[in-house]
């Protein structure tokens, strides 16, 4: 069944309004009066709606049934990666981050980055249509925000403020991953951290375990920099229940 997201203040008297680009989706889909769809207000709640009328800037619908969105994980994962080369990979990271269920996506600069973005702020517009459209794909009850945080400071910054935060680092002295997830495995916040295409400094991993974070091995294989998130964000998951 076809989802779109609303704003709340569109629920009014039992009905929901959707306007704008999702109107025209549903005409798109050729859904037509009588038809149900999924309304989520983007803020965890899912509302059946029969379709009553549609045109090409609104559709209105009657709400039939509401209920929690059962989709949404237990833990909110915040997914921190080293800007990629090439906009494809961090398409790439976007949608399947959201897919996947992380509540937060962020891009950043660091030592071995090869993209020097200008002004990268400008690029999240673009982001975040990604990961609209991968939450309604995936049936999610939020949309996960998508920005630029600038430097591995600024993600440091982030992944502290998290109940746990975990440093994807190749070589030299690491923590399993598993075991690191293994005895974290209650945890509500996590904050994951992955390095663009040829991974990270020493300094910048001795900055990441100074702040108080696990450096960890994720295995003998190289990963690409746009498959390291999203398998980090999988045993995530798994590790917390949300894969069941």
């Amino acid at each position: 069944m076809p989802k779109f997201f609303m704003a709340g203040t569109n629920l009014k008297g039992g009905m929901a309004y959707v306007r704008g680009q999702d109107a025209e989706h549903i005409r798109v889909l050729r859904l037509r009066p009588g038809d149900d769809v999924w309304v989520c207000d983007g803020k965890g709640t899912d509302y059946k709606c029969h379709i009553v009328k549609t045109d090409k800037e609104e559709a209105q619908l009657e709400v039939v049934e509401v209920r929690p969105c059962t989709s949404e994980p237990s833990v909110d994962t915040a997914v921190l990666c080293g800007l990629p080369k090439g906009s494809d990979r961090t398409d790439y990271i976007i949608q399947k981050s959201v897919e996947a269920g992380a509540d937060e996506i962020m891009f950043f600069d660091c030592a071995r980055c090869i993209a020097k973005p200008d002004e990268p702020e400008k690029k999240t517009e673009r982001w975040q249509r990604i990961a609209e459209e991968a939450a309604k794909q995936s049936g999610r009850g939020i949309i996960p925000q998508v920005s630029w945080v600038g430097s591995l400071v600024g993600a440091l910054d982030v992944a502290v403020k998290r109940d746990i935060g975990l440093f994807m680092y190749e070589t030299g002295e690491r923590e399993s991953l598993s075991e690191v997830l293994d005895k974290n495995s209650g945890v509500k916040s996590a904050a994951i951290i992955t390095g663009p295409e040829g991974g990270f400094e020493k300094f910048e991993a001795d900055l990441a375990r100074a702040a108080g974070l696990h450096v960890c091995s994720m295995g003998e294989r190289i990963l690409r920099c746009e498959t390291a998130p999203i398998v980090a964000l999988t045993a995530v998951m798994y590790a917390t229940g949300n894969l069941a």
